[in-house]
């Protein structure tokens, strides 16, 4: 019996460049089931910010990964890729083949190299008194001393990554290793899974951005304004981590009298485009991802056929 497990499928690419029905379209040709790489789709009650896919846009194909925390839940590239990876070996087993879609590449590459996040140790009166001991430095200070034990680390982070900065003191005063030790070793593990990667994009940035600020009015007149003030009346906190996405912490703005809607509109256009311009800068990283370049709107049938040529190259 043939023990062969056929790659496993990324499409990826900047925000608003057709991934989704991509990699439906996908799924649907190779007998798989698509993992949503999106940090914000995990959410419920968070769908028109969020672009989520509607059932008709999924096309039968299951879909994981999305509604799958409340806002109120903070979730962690760890808590994701350890969900993620058990679900891709769950379809594997049930002779599907696993189409991860999304534009976070962190969870992405983290999921494909099957970093160890687990493996360090948390303490959370430890987090509390480091976190205390930030606010009261300040941000460059914290980043400084974090600088004498995970110099590497200490450049990556900017002063105002709390979180970040909070997190690699925690991890070398736990362990006496530094995060980046750690992903270092992790780098050299072998891959969890053998993967062909995707990534859709436009030959012109401004094609881009002009459909990224269409979207946005799209959301707007689909009920943007009405979802983030559903979210907030339901007592959600303004600083979770679900609230302070692209497109919630700009309209919450608004709703609290800070902004005009127009303006809040505005700042939502602004900050998609420049996190796009973020994840292609991210994307080029990868050597190995494919890139499936186009003159306007992909696509999607010349994108999958090129897909599905490529997978047959690798199988030959």
């Amino acid at each position: 019996m043939s023990m062969y497990k056929p790659p496993l499928f990324v499409i990826c690419g900047p925000t608003a460049t057709g991934k989704t029905a991509l990699g439906a379209a996908l799924a649907l040709a190779v007998n798989g089931e698509v993992i949503s790489a999106d940090s914000m789709q995990i959410y419920r009650r968070m769908d028109v910010g969020t672009a989520k896919p509607t059932a008709e846009e999924m096309r039968g194909v299951l879909h994981h990964m999305i509604d799958a925390a409340d806002p109120e839940e903070d979730w962690s590239v760890a808590r994701w890729t350890d969900m993620a990876a058990g679900i891709a070996e769950d379809i594997y087993a049930r002779g599907k083949v696993p189409v991860v879609v999304g534009g976070t590449g962190l969870y992405i590459d983290s999921l494909l190299s099957g970093r160890s996040f687990s493996a360090a140790p948390e303490d959370g009166e430890l987090r509390a008194r480091l976190g205390r001991e930030y606010d009261a430095l300040g941000g460059e200070a914290f980043r400084e001393k974090l600088r004498s034990a995970d110099p590497l680390r200490a450049e990556k982070l900017a002063p105002g990554d709390k979180k970040r900065l909070v997190r690699a003191m925690e991890v070398y005063l736990l362990t006496g290793e530094t995060i980046s030790e750690h992903d270092r070793r992790t780098r050299e593990q072998p891959p969890r899974f053998a993967s062909l990667r995707f990534a859709l994009t436009w030959r012109d940035r401004e094609k881009l951005y002009e459909r990224i600020r269409a979207r946005v009015d799209d959301m707007a007149a689909r009920g943007l304004f009405e979802e983030v003030e559903s979210l907030l009346a339901s007592g959600l906190r303004p600083d979770c981590t679900a609230i302070q996405a692209i497109g919630y912490k700009e309209v919450a703005a608004a709703l609290r009298g800070e902004c005009t809607r127009e303006e809040a509109l505005e700042a939502v256009k602004r900050s998609s485009c420049r996190y796009a311009k973020r994840q292609l800068t991210w994307l080029r990283r990868d050597k190995e991802l494919r890139w499936l370049a186009r003159e306007d709107y992909p696509d999607i049938s010349s994108a999958l056929a090129e897909i599905l040529a490529a997978a047959r190259q690798q199988t030959t």
